[in-house]
Formats: C-alpha cells, structure tokens, sequence
C-alpha cells in the first residue's frame, strides 16, 4: 500500500505538537523523522552530521578528534534549539532527531578525564533553556541487528566505526533511556517493526501513538 492510497491516519501532532524520535547509529530515527514530518507537514529540526567537518577525522582517529568532533557537535545543537526555542510551537508541529541531553553520552565515550571536564565546563556554560518535547520516541533494536544495518546502508566514513565502540554506545542509549523521565517516552522495538521502510508498519506505530497514555510505555510487535 502506498502512502497515497493509505487510509486517513490521527495525526500525532494533534497531541504531541513536537516529537523527538531518538536511538543509536542504525535505528532509523532520522529516516522516521522525516517520514513524520512528510506525512502530517511538521516542521523536520535534524542533526547535520555531513555539516562537521571532523567527523570523518574522528571516524579514522578517534582518539585525536574526539574532542573537536564533540564540541562541534555541542555547538552546532546548542544554535538549533536556541532558535527552536524562540519559536511558537503552537504555530507548527515539530519533529526532530536528537536530545541535547544526550549529547554527553558520545563525550563519555570518546573523551579522557581532562578533555570530558572541558566539555562538560563548557556544556553548562551554553546549554540553553531547551524546549521539552512532548513526546520521545526512542527506537531500539538488538545490537547485532544495529550493527548490520549499520554496514549494510554503506556509509563511507561508518565503515572504519569499530564493533566495540557501537555496542559500548548502545549500551550508553539503553542505560540512559532507562532513568528518563524528563518528557513522555515510547520506547520502540524495532528488530521486527520497520516504520521507515513499510508503509504497513509506519500506519501500525502512528496508531499507537494516538492510543498512548501514561508517561513511559514500550512497543514490540511479535514474530
């Protein structure tokens, strides 16, 4: 079925005016992003990975550009929710892709004591009064299936991404996911549940999200 021919959906945003969709590298959440904001005309806020120009570096060099790709990154957010922030969010529904608190996950990962205590000076010094989303949707999957999908889409600069550090940062996401309360969450199995690619499955999840009650919830669909 085809999204032209696809019954009328209840629009998410009726109820969450702005959407966060998060997970680690290969879970889908920016590719869902934007197919929510295609679908019920939401306003698309996505990190610009392509934008940094020491990500590549620190794919090859982790050790030598963890901090400049880190504090790109923190900047580069820390000016995107500034503006969102100024903006009414009643005037247009919003999706996005990322959490700036989040953001010191990859730092604690990627960084030695001297060079986090950097980062977390200069976090606190900048961090703006970000808007809480209404809703997050977290999407998650088993690590070897996320490590797939990762070689599978072919990314040049991914490719040289050890096994080691994707499953020490999913296990950050789980971890961190775990304790959050900060805004309603949903967490989103996704090993069987592809809303990106099948139309089918995209139309199952929107559903579910207009039946969501409570602050915290979990969706799997079975074998």
């Amino acid at each position: 079925m085809t999204a032209a021919s696809a019954p009328s959906l209840p629009s998410p945003f009726e109820r969450y005016r702005h959407i966060v969709i998060e997970g680690p590298i290969g879970a889908g959440k920016t590719s869902l992003a934007r197919r929510l904001a295609e679908r019920f005309d939401a306003e698309l806020v996505l990190e610009e990975p392509a934008d940094n120009p020491f990500l590549e570096r620190f794919y090859r060099d982790s050790r030598r550009y963890a901090l400049p790709t880190q504090l790109y990154f923190l900047f580069q957010r820390v000016a995107q929710l500034r503006e969102l922030s100024q903006r009414d969010l009643f005037a247009q529904a919003v999706v996005g892709d990322f959490l700036l608190d989040k953001d010191p996950l990859f730092a604690r990962l990627t960084l030695d004591d001297d060079e986090l205590r950097l980062y977390q000076n200069i976090l606190a010094s900048v961090q703006p009064q970000a808007p809480i989303p209404d809703l997050v949707i977290c999407l998650q999957a088993p690590p070897d299936t996320l490590i797939e999908r990762i070689r599978r889409r072919g990314i040049e600069m991914e490719t040289s991404i050890s096994e080691t550090y994707l499953r020490a940062l999913i296990e950050q996401y789980s971890r961190y996911f775990y304790d959050y309360d900060a805004a309603p969450l949903l967490i989103v199995n996704t090993e069987r549940l592809n809303p990106v690619d099948s139309e089918e499955d995209f139309q199952t999840l929107v559903r579910h999200l207009a039946e969501l009650r409570g602050r915290r919830s979990f969706f799997s669909v079975g074998q």
